[in-house]
Order: C-alpha cells, then structure tokens, then sequence
C-alpha cells in the first residue's frame, strides 16, 4: 500500500472525528485496516497503515479483560467513551488498543500490526532492526517503533499525539481466530482476528 503523505514540513494528517470509533466493535476492527495511526514525540513523527486488528467483546469474551465487567485500575479506561487509547503491558511489551463499545460496555480493538509509511528512520533506530518488515510486525514490535507507551493510556485517537487518521480501504482482508489467547476456552476460536490479505507486515 502506498499514499504519498510527505511535504516539506512532514506529512499533513488529520485525526479521524468522533463518530468513526462509534461503530461496532466487529465493524471498527475492520474498518481500522488501511488507516493510518501516527504518533508525534520530540524526536518526530512515526506513522503507518493498520493491517492487523483483534477485537474484544467485552463481558461475555473470556479473552478480554474486561470479562464477566472485571473493573480493576488497568481496565478502568474500557468503561469510558470509544476513541480513547487503552496501552498496558504484557510480557514487558506495551501494546495499544483503541477502546470500543460506548460508555459502560468494555470492548476494545487490539492494534496488531502496521506497515510503515513515514518516520522509518525514527523506527529502525528505535527497534534496532536492519529489516523494515519486521519493524511493526506484532503488537509490542509497533509501539516500541512508534514510542507508544503506557503514558498514552487514557488520550483520544481523535486527537495528538497518538491518533488514527484516514488512509484507504484495503482490496481484500481476512479473518481468523486470535492470537495467544489459548487459555480462553471457547473464545480462542471466535475468528474476530483481521488482516490485510497477504500483506507482508501482519504478524503471522
């Protein structure tokens, strides 16, 4: 996937409003492919197309966090407003969900995999890896590449720093079970795992 988004003074972006993360989760999982999510830090902006996501349905989803409305400091931020930035740690690595399903009902998006399109630079020298297809290829990989940490939990996608902007819809997608989610009994076969068809930067 290509857009050309440069300029003299970077590229110009604009946060997507409100009503986009009002969608479904299901929806919102698939409709994220193809946009962009950026993150401004004094070191630059890092930028790339979302081609893997993973919803969570809340309550009733033994995978989620917030199963069974399970409220705890690190799920706070589920019970708020679509659009706000849920990160926490997992095997010392942050990953970054976009927060879904309106207030009170916990669902979120799992922010999988990217495919780099400005700021690659910035990216490699974060990651220290030679191959740019392994620079966002995996939730923790993408948000040590972008500088997104656990001070982003609880800001708005719709805003700077750390937000999505549009992109394209990509031709084709696909859909599976999740990933690393094998203690979860039946949820672990709910195919509510999303990619771009056959490209190279989605995790596995």
């Amino acid at each position: 996937m290509k857009l050309d988004i440069g300029g003299k003074n970077g590229p110009s972006l604009a946060p997507l409003a409100q009503p986009f993360f009002e969608q479904p989760t299901l929806e919102l999982a698939r409709s994220l492919l193809g946009c962009i999510l950026a993150k401004e830090t004094p070191e630059g902006l890092t930028a790339g197309y979302i081609v893997e996501t993973e919803a969570y349905i809340g309550p009733g989803d033994r995978a989620a966090h917030s199963y069974m409305n399970r409220r705890t400091k690190r799920t706070e931020i589920m019970f708020g407003e679509s659009g706000l930035v849920y990160t926490y740690v997992m095997h010392t690595h942050c990953l970054v969900n976009v927060v879904s399903g309106g207030i009170d009902n916990p669902e979120a998006v799992l922010i999988r995999a990217l495919e780099p399109v400005y700021g690659e630079a910035l990216m490699h020298e974060r990651r220290g890896v030679l191959e740019t297809v392994k620079l966002t290829s995996g939730p923790g990989k993408l948000t040590k590449a972008m500088g997104i940490t656990k001070e982003d939990y609880g800001r708005k996608f719709t805003e700077p720093p750390l937000f999505i902007a549009k992109g394209f819809p990509p031709e084709a997608f696909s859909t599976g079970p999740r990933i690393g989610i094998g203690n979860s009994d039946e949820a672990k076969d709910y195919p509510w795992r999303f990619w771009v068809t056959g490209n190279p930067f989605v995790s596995r």
